[in-house]
């Protein structure tokens, strides 16, 4: 089967593309807003890119009602953010903070989750994320009307005890689950890992 994607409406685009890109990493995104009201939302289109500068993308559209993501409008007011990563433990509540609200609503409230203060950045972090990259705009680039790509640098690492190694800076399997975004309300985990070259695990 060949298809043309010009051919196509974007929620077609958007139905084979995230169905095929998959699994995805999640940037759950915290920022606050003008009132002081804390905010987290996740996003898909998602991924680190650079290691020098440290750099992370993210992608945003616009609402259902084509009003800017708040978490848009946060980040190109303050310049800045915080990148939470997902994992086995704060699935469900990401999952939850995933719909849209009001904007004098709070996420963390809705969902239960805790604003922990930075180090480097004024945006709150998810204080029961497995781990958070606090941000500065490096970035922002507006594609089409509606569509903006922010390029975040990475300026610290915060992580729940036993992610990372002190000395050698490497990820512990098994102090940190991460969960994938598929499509829809669809996720995976990663336990199933394995060593390559080698026979996958049936």
């Amino acid at each position: 089967m060949d298809i043309e994607l010009r051919g196509l409406t974007p929620a077609e685009r958007y139905k084979l593309i995230v169905g095929l890109v998959i699994p995805r990493p999640i940037a759950w995104i915290s920022t606050v807003n003008e009132s002081g009201v804390a905010n987290c939302a996740p996003y898909s289109f998602f991924n680190a890119f650079s290691e020098d500068p440290p750099l992370i993308m993210v992608s945003f559209g616009p609402r259902r009602d084509g009003a800017m993501k708040h978490s848009l409008k946060n980040i190109l007011r303050s310049g800045e953010f915080v990148v939470n990563l997902v994992d086995e433990e704060t699935a469900n509540a990401m999952h939850l903070s995933s719909e849209e609200t009001p904007e004098e609503e709070s996420e963390f409230e809705k969902t239960g989750l805790t604003p922990a203060p930075s180090r480097l950045v004024s945006q709150p972090r998810i204080a029961q994320a497995a781990a958070c990259f606090e941000c500065r705009v490096f970035k922002h680039m507006e594609i089409v009307p509606g569509r903006v790509f922010i390029i975040g640098e990475i300026l610290l690492v915060h992580a729940r005890e036993g992610v990372i190694d002190p000395n050698t800076k490497r990820i512990s399997d098994a102090h940190y689950r991460p969960v994938g975004r598929l499509y829809a309300n669809r996720y995976c985990t990663t336990r199933q890992r394995f060593t390559l070259p080698g026979k996958l695990p049936d």
